[in-house]
Order: C-alpha cells, then structure tokens, then sequence
C-alpha cells in the first residue's frame, strides 16, 4: 500500500529553512575567520622580518671584482650589539644567514635551506616558508646585486636572508579568532530565539483566522473579511471566500431542486390518496361497480406511474451530477447505443401512433466516442422521451447520428414535428421542473435537465432550432436537438452508410 505523505508543519518548514542556513554559514564562518586571522597576524610580523632582513642587507659591504676575479667580493661588518639583536627575542626563535657570490657561508646559521636563485639580482624583499630543524619558519631574503651590476645580466653577488619561527604569529591568530568566535557562542542561540518568537509573531494572525472560522456556524456562508489578514494570505482567503460562494450557490440550488421536486412530488401522491380513498368510500356505501372500479384502478397506477416516473429522473438527475461517477469515461459506440433507445421506445411509439425512425450509420464506424455509457444512455433516452411527449399522433420522430468526415466532431439529432419550442424559451427548458407555456404535456420538466448536464460532462455542445422553419400546413415546426461531441485527434476512417430504418 502507498504511504501517504507526511503531513508538515507551516512553523516548523519555515523554522527549518532559517535555521539549516545559519547553521550551516557558522562552520564556515569559522573556517573564513580562521583565515582571515592568519592573514591579520602575518601582515606585522612578515613586516618586521623584512626590515630585519634590510638592516641586515644594509652591513653587508659589496666590492667589484678586480684583476682576472670574475666575482665580486662579499664581506660583512656585523657589530655584536647587532648581532644579539637578531637573536634576541622572547617568544620566537630568530635565524639569519648572509651567502657570498658563490654561495660560501659568510655569517649566522649554516642550516638555513638556500632558496632558489632569482633570475636577477634587485634587492627586493620576498618571503617563503621553511622548516628548520624540524620546525616551520618564516623566511624574509634578497638578493644584493654587485657593484655597478645593472639590468639583465646583474647577478647576485650575495644572499641575506632571515627567519623566525611561528609562535607569536599562531598566538595572535588564536586570539583574534576567540575574539570573534566566542561571541557568536552566545548570538547563535539569542538568533535562534529571535527567530522562533518572530516566526510565532509572524504565524498568529493565521492562528487568530483559523480561530474565526472555527467559531462560524455550520450555515455561515458569508465572506471571510479580509482587512485583518497578512497580505500573503490575501489570495487564499479570496480563494476560500469564492469555494464558499459556490457552496452557497449550490446549497441554495438544490434547496430549490428538493422544494421543486417534493412539489412535483405532491400531485402523484395527492391523486393516488385521493383515488385510493375514493375507493375505500364506495366500497363502504356498497356501490362497487365495476366500470367506476376500473377507472379508480387505472388513475391509481397512472399516478403510481407519474410518480414512478418522477424517482428515476430524481436519480438520473443525481447520476448526472455525480461528478466522480461523469469520470469514468470509456469507448462507446454512439450509434448502437441510439440504435438500442430508439428499440426500447418503439412500443409506446406505436401506443401514440408515432412514426419512430434511425438514422446514420448502422455498422459503428467513426461513431466511437470517449464517454460515460450509462449517461450517454441517460442523454438519448431522455431527448427521445422528450419527442415523443410533445409529438402529436401521426408525427415523426427521428434520432440521427451524423459523423464527421474529418473526424472533429460527432453529432446527435433528434428532431420531432410536435408545436417546437419559441425562441424566447430555448434557454430556459434546461432548468429543472421548467416546461413550455401553453401545453398540457404530462412530464417531471428534468429530462432536458438531464440532457444539459450530461453535454457538459462531455464538453459537448447542444442546440436548438426548428426541425421545419416552413412547416406544412397543421402540422408544427417541431424541434431538433444538436449535440456535438468533441473527438480525439486520432479516429479510425470509415464509410458511413446512411439509411432510415423505420421502427414504427
């Protein structure tokens, strides 16, 4: 079985989309600090190497070669106050080293790893990192040029180069980073705080609406105001103001479907009552005749009849608002499903004296269509009940199925020679319990009802007009229903053989 979704909070998905960033951005917040701190600590010492490594440049004495010397010479003139000043130092441990033009050791420390050399000798101040005696250190050196030594071909003449270990450094960076990691020990959590009570702050106006709309009674349809929500609740309040505007209009549709049909309802009813109760009287008084009985008897179940009548097109009516049900649609052959009303009509076609016909396609080609078999039924069944109501005797009735040769569209008449229906009353003999002024046909007034909510389910589109706009004369214009259904785009290509089939 499928799991259903887990059901999330509002509070808690935003709370989680503020709090996972920031606790994410803090780690590298640390990292980025952590950076930056060495590149704060670096700058002052890699400063004060330098200028040691220049004054120590600055003792270094440079004379040019002479006779067939093809290198200058190097000496260097360091004081002993100099000297222990380079080697003074509280925390750090210093190391200098002073090299000739042949890279002979001239002073401080033999240890000190030689660099590469630069590819000329200009006196400018660079830095690497080592490791002496195992311990990393920072270097500061140059190259010193010889005397009257300039351009491309200037060689070094000497190499002053000095180094101190990390110690002073690594402790200020530790104590920048504490300086602006610890505080943040404390501001994470007064944020998190903040956020919570600004999300509570931010979320209540949604609590104090759910609220109002708890305290509504059940029959409270009214629009929900909306001067006192968010702006960004503001569609969904319209959405749910206009869900309960249809709601009202629904509710207050069928109220008026039940008072009309428990209306309808009435006269079978009241006749049954009445007929049976005139029964029960003469049967009392002993005047049981039996003509009068038989009369009494077939009132009786031609109301029984109306009122039969009357249920079915309840629950038709009730099928076709069934909007789950109007879903399962499947393939239905259009033209055998009229084929099968126009049969089941054709005794009380012949009870009436009423000229019952088919026409269009008899072998189901291009008459296929996706629908709701059981509603479609509904839909012809109920447009024939129709004709055949208002057909006076000796009239035609004909159902047709016409298809389209482009495969668009199929198409559904029936079409009668009965008084036809005015102009004026074409859009009003679609609502339920109406039916056309000045005749005294006996019906419920929902089949045309039916009819209309059967073609929206199917996206169909229906029409009336005249069947006979010049009809002959004493006969009327009669009425033809349309119905086009919208096909698929793919539909299998066929001949259609046209005939009438009389039925009656």
């Amino acid at each position: 079985m499928r799991r259903l979704p887990e059901q999330r909070s509002l509070f808690g998905e935003i709370l989680d989309w503020m709090l996972a960033p920031l606790l994410l951005l803090w780690p590298m917040s640390v990292a980025l600090t952590w950076v930056v701190a060495q590149g704060i600590a670096n700058g002052p010492y890699d400063r004060e190497l330098g200028e040691l490594a220049r004054a120590l440049s600055r003792q270094v004495r440079i004379t040019a070669a002479a006779g067939s010397e093809r290198l200058p010479g190097v000496t260097i003139q360091l004081p002993d106050a100099a000297a222990s000043l380079l080697r003074t130092n509280d925390e750090d441990e210093v190391f200098y080293q002073v090299l000739g033009a042949r890279g002979e050791f001239l002073a401080g420390d033999f240890d000190l790893p030689v660099p590469e050399p630069a590819p000329q000798a200009d006196a400018e101040l660079r830095y690497r990192d080592e490791t002496v005696h195992g311990v990393e250190v920072r270097v500061a050196y140059l190259w010193l040029p010889g005397p009257g030594a300039t351009g491309a071909a200037a060689g070094p003449a000497a190499l002053v180069q000095v180094a101190s270990t990390l110690d002073k450094r690594s402790r200020l960076a530790t104590e920048i980073i504490k300086g602006v990691i610890l505080p943040q020990f404390i501001i994470l959590p007064v944020a998190v705080v903040l956020v919570w009570f600004a999300l509570t702050r931010g979320i209540q106006p949604l609590s104090e609406l759910q609220q109002r709309i708890r305290r509504r009674e059940s029959t409270d349809l009214s629009p929900i105001a909306e001067r006192d929500v968010p702006d960004e609740v503001v569609p969904l309040v319209r959405a749910i103001n206009d869900l309960l505007d249809r709601l009202d209009r629904s509710i207050r549709t069928q109220k008026q479907f039940l008072a009309d049909a428990a209306h309808q309802m009435k006269t079978p009813l009241a006749g049954l009552r009445m007929q049976a109760e005139l029964a029960e009287r003469q049967i009392d008084r002993g005047e049981v005749d039996p003509q009068v009985m038989k009369h009494t008897l077939h009132q009786i179940a031609v109301s029984s009849q109306r009122a039969a009548h009357m249920v079915n097109q309840l629950l038709s009516m009730a099928r076709a608002e069934d909007r789950e049900q109007a879903m399962r649609h499947s393939d239905v052959d259009l033209a055998e499903l009229t084929i099968d009303v126009v049969r089941d009509f054709v005794p009380q076609a012949l009870e009436r004296r009423i000229d019952l016909g088919y026409e269009g396609p008899t072998d189901g080609q291009r008459t296929h269509l996706r629908g709701h078999a059981v509603m479609l039924r509904e839909l012809v069944r109920n447009l024939v009940d129709n004709a055949l109501r208002y057909t006076p005797p000796g009239g035609t009735v004909t159902a047709r199925v016409v298809p389209d040769p482009f495969g668009q569209v199929l198409v559904l008449q029936v079409e009668d020679n009965g008084p036809g229906i005015p102009p004026a009353e074409r859009d009003h003999v679609f609502r339920a319990f109406y039916r056309t002024l000045g005749t005294d046909v006996d019906g419920s007034g929902l089949g045309l009802s039916i009819v209309r909510e059967v073609v929206q389910q199917h996206g169909a589109q229906i029409m009336i007009d005249d069947a006979h706009p010049r009809p002959l004369p004493g006969h009327g214009p009669g009425a033809l229903f349309t119905i086009r259904f919208p096909l698929q785009p793919m539909q299998a290509p066929g001949t259609a053989d046209s005939g009438r089939a009389p039925q009656g």
